[in-house]
């Protein structure tokens, strides 16, 4: 009888123990989209930027930079805010590949693109 009754709690509390896992689909889904929405409202804004809008401004209007550099080159201070424009990568990570350098000279906005990035290295 003991065994009986050790092996009924020990299989109830294994029952209670156990977890459940629940995928909720629709979220899941927002997520998925959420990056998407991300990289084409970074490209719709990086679209109507300005040469010399200031680095305030583009700041403000397209959040934190998914990465960013900064150097002096004698007495110009430049700074290279990078944003995520495309998916190259399925890993959950952006990587600069998939993002668009925006360069400033002096806080102002002097180009974008890998061309512009080049020009000021």
């Amino acid at each position: 009888m003991k065994i009986l009754l050790n092996a009924i709690i020990s299989t109830l509390l294994a029952v209670s123990l156990s977890g459940c896992i629940i995928v909720d689909r629709d979220n899941w889904r927002d997520s998925d989209s959420s990056w998407e929405k991300r990289q084409s409202d970074n490209k719709k804004v990086i679209s109507k930027l300005e040469i010399n809008d200031s680095r305030e401004s583009v700041v403000s209007q397209l959040g934190a930079p998914d990465f960013s550099e900064a150097y002096t080159k004698g007495d110009k201070q430049y700074r290279i805010l990078f944003y995520r424009i495309t998916h190259e990568h399925s890993d959950g990570d952006t990587t600069k590949d998939e993002t668009t350098p925006l360069v400033f000279l002096n806080d102002s906005l002097v180009g974008w693109g890998q061309d512009a990035l080049n020009l000021s290295r």
